[in-house]
């Protein structure tokens, strides 16, 4: 007997309060919004509060992709994908350009989003300043005074230490020039993606209770010095070992028996469509 759920798993009322925190999110980019985190069939810590945004916001003519560090079929994803299609039976998609939703952990797509689009992120820790102030109330202060010395400070130790930013993922970035904020694990090749993007951009964290968001053609800053700019992962002279792909974020993949080293694209959804594209024009199709 098939269990039947409520339309997207919540209430009514708990839909509406991690909308109207939505709606705040995106009236102030930046900013980290409270919101009641509802308990869930997954433990906080696994993605909840960006599912409890896809939930609350997806409608029965909707179109949803779901990848998980750029995989379409990885276990997460997978998971993910059977929960909110068993609640709400929505069209499921791998194409990134025939979505209403994009919901994502640690990645944003390569191919662009448009204006008709939403990008959900899941977020472990939102908070950018937690690495040298622990204190919530401290951090608070801290953002409402715009005092950000301290994660500037951070990134000063790295390059002192190392000649370098080593901060490979989550690098922070300041928002319409007012608050500074963590993009959730994504790779720096991803942070530019948020600058003046078309999409609407909602980031949840549900062991933290945060939501806060991008909202389209927003200014988006990754933080730098003048004489260290800001530098993303470089794969000039690097391409996909399946779809020949260049300029594009790549995993790199060595042979244990050889030793040898390729690289092939994170992003598996738009790697599959360049092989396909790649076949039609073999074919002459």
């Amino acid at each position: 007997m098939k269990k039947k759920y409520n339309f997207a798993f919540f209430d009514e009322g708990s839909k509406r309060e991690i909308r109207r925190a939505s709606l705040k999110a995106i009236c102030i980019p930046g900013y980290q919004v409270p919101f009641a985190s509802r308990e869930m069939p997954i433990a906080r810590g696994w993605g909840t509060g960006g599912i409890q945004l896809s939930l609350s916001l997806v409608g029965p003519k909707d179109r949803m992709k779901v990848i998980d560090q750029g995989n379409d079929d990885s276990v997460n994803a997978i998971s993910i994908k059977n929960l909110i299609a068993a609640t709400t039976g929505v069209a499921m998609t791998t194409h990134t350009a025939q979505d209403t939703f994009t919901h994502s952990r640690h990645r944003i797509p390569e191919i662009p989003l448009k204006k008709d689009q939403i990008l959900i992120l899941q977020v472990p820790t939102p908070e950018p300043l937690r690495e040298y102030e622990p204190s919530e109330r401290a951090t608070k202060r801290l953002h409402a005074e715009k005092e950000y010395t301290g994660a500037w400070l951070m990134l000063f130790e790295q390059i002192m230490k190392y000649g370098r930013v080593t901060m490979g993922a989550d690098h922070p970035v300041l928002v319409n020039e007012r608050y500074v904020m963590a993009p959730s694990p994504i790779p720096k090749f991803d942070n530019p993606k948020m600058m003046n993007s078309e999409a609407l951009i909602l980031l949840g964290a549900g062991r933290e209770k945060k939501i806060y968001a991008v909202p389209p053609y927003t200014k988006v800053v990754s933080l730098d010095f003048a004489d260290y700019p800001f530098e993303a992962e470089d794969f000039t002279g690097k391409r996909c070992r399946l779809c020949g792909a260049a300029h594009v974020y790549l995993d790199e993949i060595i042979n244990e028996e050889t030793g040898s080293v390729s690289y092939q694209c994170n992003d598996t959804s738009q790697c599959q469509e360049r092989l396909h594209e790649k076949g039609a024009e073999q074919n002459g199709i």
